[in-house]
């Protein structure tokens, strides 16, 4: 168990590496830099070399790479080019705004997911696993930034509900994003829930119909016994996995959704920083994107070694 984890936790830190090398060379195939988008297109040569110079963007790509490694490693992220702020502190304001989303997206849409796929795979060929099936398929089919939009069209135009844009900004605090964060939830929830209703469904099909689960139909355990005690544990390990690739996808998904409601949070600092071309502040959102795809995959083998031990015999054998 213990040298699976350092394992995957060495795999971990070379994905992570990997991800900011990668993100950094985009940034540099890209046409100009932050000194071009700050004075923009009528600014002199002299003044945009001066300002290259300012920046340190004067310097080889691959020496301020390390430069930024090494301050990375030291927890020094560097400063933004653009608002010349720690980008520690601005990217962390952006990241509890997107805290507070993702909270009620994960709690609110796994719930419902794992409850409806049990329903519709206990029901199936009946109404309820027709109706829940047809919505996943819906929601698997449409993109997030489609589902976002029809929102707007019918809970901020057509019904003036909800607010169709946040108009808080980076600073506002959880009270004042709380009325506007219910649509950019709905949107990511309807996504999110959808793969893992169509998993757990099948899921609980397949483990209903194994011998185990007959012979304690047989022996009349109670209906209660037999969902929570044999089809459930079972069925949730392959569905565990589905769960951690949909959180994983969150954190794409959240750009798209917070961009279309301009909700403060990480997805839209993202957007900002790409077209100012501000590198230190995209280096340490693709690091904490990263690290949540290793940690949410870590912690899906984890719990699935937990519900089935058979898994960490046959792990240790490889």
């Amino acid at each position: 168990m213990t040298l699976l984890i350092a394992r995957r936790v060495a795999l971990s830190v070379v994905t992570v590496l990997l991800a900011t090398v990668l993100v950094f060379t985009a940034i540099q195939l890209l046409p100009g830099d932050a000194a071009t988008q700050i004075l923009g297109q009528n600014a002199t040569p002299d003044a945009v070399a001066t300002l290259r110079s300012q920046l340190g963007l004067d310097q080889p790509a691959i020496a301020r790479f390390f430069s930024w490694l090494g301050g990375a490693l030291h927890g020094d992220f560097g400063t933004s080019l653009v608002s010349h702020q720690s980008v520690g502190a601005e990217v962390g304001r952006a990241l509890v705004n997107t805290s507070l989303l993702a909270v009620i997206t994960i709690v609110v849409g796994i719930t419902l997911a794992l409850v409806l796929g049990m329903v519709a795979g206990l029901l199936r060929d009946k109404w309820p696993d027709v109706a829940i099936s047809t919505i996943a398929l819906v929601g698997m089919s449409v993109p997030e930034f489609v589902v976002a939009t029809v929102l707007v069209l019918l809970f901020s135009i057509t019904i003036p509900f909800f607010p169709a844009v946040v108009v808080a900004g980076q600073n506002a605090t959880i009270a004042e994003l709380l009325p506007s964060v219910t649509l950019p939830a709905v949107a990511l929830i309807f996504v999110l829930s959808a793969y893992i209703i169509r998993m757990m469904r099948t899921s609980v099909i397949d483990v209903s119909d194994s011998e185990f689960v007959r012979t304690a139909v047989l022996k009349g355990n109670s209906l209660g016994r037999i969902v929570f005690k044999h089809i459930l544990p079972s069925a949730m390990l392959p569905t565990l996995n589905v769960i951690a690739m949909n959180v994983a996808w969150l954190v794409g998904g959240v750009v798209v959704v917070e961009s279309i409601f301009n909700y403060p949070g990480i997805g839209t600092l993202m957007i900002q920083s790409v077209q100012t071309r501000d590198l230190p502040v995209i280096l340490l959102i693709t690091v904490l994107s990263a690290v949540v795809f290793v940690v949410c995959n870590l912690l899906a083998d984890l719990i699935s070694i937990a519900l089935n031990p058979r898994l960490r015999h046959s792990r240790s054998a490889r």
